[in-house]
């Protein structure tokens, strides 16, 4: 294992963590996770807290980040957070921020021009954001030599001009006008379906029901495994209660069966899960546990702060 807190080497791939925000996201768990069991929380509340929920103020926390992978002599960046500078009338949370999440790339080794690939496993507000910034009053792509590959199903889903109805009512408004439509434009983006290949180490599958596009990322290399899931796993409760969703979940029952089969899978073949908004140490090994699961260990990741 590598000496680098934020960074964790699984067979012939790096994996580093960058930060783009931790902290409470103004929501109760009864707010995020609506359908999860009286009692589980504070049943729970010896590993959920502090990096999971708050219980002094009964808020959940979150980390924005992404994930930067090294396979192959490529640089790939899963998914891209908020963004800065972007107008989210219907998320005051993520509107005009101004964090420092290029500094934290260009610490990690990476400027903008040097990545590769840009992997968006759905296109939600708070996983493309980073896909541009602002040049004078043009958003422009952040990662001018990159590939961006993005679900199909969702880049249908989300383009205005389909008028698709979502639960996230207008809170993902704009994203696709600032964070998708521009890349799109620019010639940079691949839009795949079912399964698509990166390279050896790395492959994406289909895995919807939080989005209709939304994927998995699976890294297989030497004898390490592991498994991105996007938001199929939002907040550690969900290991513990699979059926429980986030109130983002598109299809509801979609996503409980999803979230149970890539968990299984992670159990059976001792592969990390890699959730895109866990905090603590951000990546866990999982077990069955009955019909649900449970914690083997946690990865090697610095706690984030």
């Amino acid at each position: 294992m590598d000496q680098n807190p934020d960074q964790i080497i699984l067979g012939d791939v790096t994996v580093t963590r960058v930060k783009e925000f931790y902290g409470s996201v103004a929501m109760t768990p009864s707010q995020f996770f609506p359908d999860s069991p009286d009692g589980v929380w504070e049943d729970h509340r010896d590993w959920l807290a502090p990096d999971f929920w708050n219980p002094e103020t009964d808020e959940c926390h979150s980390a924005i980040q992404s994930w930067l992978l090294r396979s192959e002599g490529r640089t790939i960046l899963l998914d891209t957070g908020v963004g800065n500078h972007k107008d989210r009338p219907y998320a005051p949370l993520w509107s005009r921020l101004d964090t420092a999440y290029l500094d934290n790339l260009a610490a990690a080794g990476v400027r903008p021009e040097d990545v590769d690939i840009v992997v968006n496993t759905h296109l939600h507000i708070d996983h493309v954001g980073w896909n541009t910034r602002l040049d004078g009053r043009t958003w422009v792509p952040t990662f001018p030599n990159a590939t961006y590959v993005m679900p199909r199903r969702d880049f249908e889903f989300w383009d205005p001009a389909n008028e698709n109805k979502s639960v996230l009512g207008r809170g993902n408004q704009n994203v696709f006008e600032d964070s998708v439509a521009p890349v799109h434009r620019a010639g940079l983006t691949h839009l795949w379906d079912g399964t698509y290949r990166i390279d050896g180490n790395l492959r994406l599958d289909l895995a919807p029901g939080h989005t209709p596009g939304s994927s998995v990322l699976t890294l297989e290399s030497g004898g390490d495994r592991a498994l991105f899931v996007g938001d199929l796993v939002h907040n550690a409760v969900q290991i513990a209660e699979p059926e429980t969703n986030s109130c983002f979940c598109e299809d509801p029952v979609e996503s409980r069966a999803t979230r149970h089969r890539l968990l299984g899978r992670a159990a059976e073949d001792n592969a990390l899960v890699f959730p895109a908004h866990f905090g603590g140490r951000g990546a866990a090994e999982v077990v069955r546990s009955g019909s649900k699961f449970a914690i083997k260990e946690w990865a090697g990741f610095s706690r984030l702060s």
